[in-house]
């Protein structure tokens, strides 16, 4: 995955992403260049960093006029996790169709945090299915890890 990464680091960040921890994705604007730091959910795939959301909200406006950004994963219990967080940084791919990739996407990623019974509950259906929900594809150009 991470090829800059020794094996023990690689598997350290490869095992911290599989828990459904909080992300924290840095935007900025782009005529400002004021910098916005928001937590979400994310799903990596072992290749790239998935984002769902609504695309009226100021991180999603903002990767629409500026797609570089940099998402930080941190552990719950830092002071049990061998690694204190993976960083990405890259330009984002925002994508609003095919709209079966957004739903797909979409439904992984709430899978993911809320289980098999709650991703089937009214709000995150409503939100997969919901014209303005789009996803947002990072593969990063840098990884650091600590």
């Amino acid at each position: 995955m991470f090829s800059k990464l020794s094996p023990e680091k690689n598997a350290l960040a490869e095992e911290l992403l599989s828990q459904p921890v909080l992300g924290r994705i840095a935007t900025a604007n782009l005529k400002t260049g004021q910098p916005h730091v928001v937590p979400l959910w994310y799903l990596w795939d072992g290749a790239s960093l998935w984002i769902s959301g609504f695309r009226s909200t100021r991180k999603f406006r903002e990767l629409a006029a500026n797609p570089m950004c940099a998402v930080l994963v941190e552990p719950t219990d830092s002071k049990a996790s061998k690694i204190q967080a993976v960083l990405f940084e890259g330009t984002a791919e925002v994508i609003t169709s095919p709209r079966q990739l957004v739903e797909e996407m979409s439904t992984r990623i709430y899978l993911r945090y809320l289980g098999e019974e709650g991703v089937k509950a009214a709000d995150p259906q409503s939100w997969i299915h919901d014209p303005e929900n789009l996803v947002v594809c990072l593969t990063p150009q840098r990884v650091f890890t600590w």
